[in-house]
């Protein structure tokens, strides 16, 4: 098996911006949830932005390996 290669500053970058966008859609979209609506879509909107946050995460701790 080969080792993983580092990567580039610039897609470090790139793929750090993409886990913070989806924190920021995670954050927006749980205000909306939580104002806005209520019953079975509450939760569904809160589940998704639960895994836009740990896809945001991943991709965050992806960025600085």
């Amino acid at each position: 098996m080969e080792a993983m290669e580092a990567m580039d500053p610039m897609t470090k970058m790139w793929v750090s911006f993409i886990g913070i966008g989806l924190m920021a859609v995670a954050a927006l979209l749980i205000t909306v949830a939580r104002t806005k609506t209520k019953g079975v879509v509450r939760l569904i909107l809160s589940i998704v932005a639960f895994v836009l946050l740990l896809l945001g995460m991943i991709y965050s701790f992806i960025s600085i390996i």
